[in-house]
């Protein structure tokens, strides 16, 4: 008789919504690979998706774990450090051959910088902060910006085409830096009482985006980018005088 049985535990729940995160973000490489990039942009918000629902399974079912933080970095790093960067090359940065791999590499490789730090300096399982730009968000940035302006056939317009490059540089940058990002607040009446601007930003970003048939998800992106660096530079100012 066997002793030692497999037990389905409450962290299987969490870890099933990752390893979509996970399968999402390869699907988004193999369509990228194959000319497809609106589905492949549109697979690593998807996946941002799962990778926030994993959070609240977690937290729903208790069941949050060193397992499921490693596990979630690992799938990060595939649907929000490797996809977008071939996604950004195979849609702009193929025309640059070597130096277009070695910059689209970057959200990859500040991505898994990003991603190790926060596992080393991280302390139980909930956070107040980011430190530093979160690989989902760099990633929906990019996504959404292929979403909205490549064209097939044709490419990037410009004068898109020519903030591609910068934008990787920032985005990169921001990643490993020690800008402060809010975490998002949580959906219930703690979560509201203790961020309640938070909450009401989140509910009036769902509207927008409702109400545009999602083209402002990039417009949103950059607003809340360029929100945490000129509250950092604020901060830093403020010390000085």
């Amino acid at each position: 008789m066997i002793k030692n049985r497999f037990r389905i535990t409450p962290s299987v729940i969490p870890n099933l919504f990752t390893a979509m995160n996970m399968f999402c973000g390869f699907l988004s490489i193999i369509n990228a690979s194959e000319g497809k990039y609106f589905y492949s942009a549109l697979l690593i918000i998807i996946a941002a998706l799962f990778d926030a629902l994993d959070g609240i399974m977690a937290r729903l079912t208790h069941s949050s774990s060193e397992l499921g933080v490693e596990l979630d970095s690992l799938s990060d790093l595939v649907s929000f450090g490797a996809a977008p960067s071939f996604l950004i090359f195979k849609t702009q940065l193929i025309n640059y051959n070597s130096i277009g791999i070695i910059i689209s590499s970057l959200l990859m490789i500040a991505g898994g910088f990003r991603l190790a730090r926060f596992n080393v300096q991280l302390v139980g399982f909930e956070k107040a902060y980011f430190k530093g730009l979160p690989i989902p968000s760099a990633a929906i940035t990019v996504a959404a910006f292929v979403l909205e302006y490549y064209k097939n056939g044709s490419g990037f317009a410009y004068p898109y085409s020519s903030i591609t490059i910068p934008m990787i540089f920032v985005l990169a940058f921001l990643m490993v830096s020690t800008i402060k990002y809010d975490t998002l607040p949580k959906f219930s009446l703690k979560g509201i009482k203790e961020k309640p601007f938070h909450f009401g930003f989140v509910i009036v970003c769902i509207i927008i985006l409702i109400v545009t048939s999602g083209k402002a998800l990039f417009f949103i992106f950059v607003f809340i980018i360029l929100f945490g660096i000129f509250r950092h530079l604020f901060y830093v100012l403020a010390k000085k005088f």
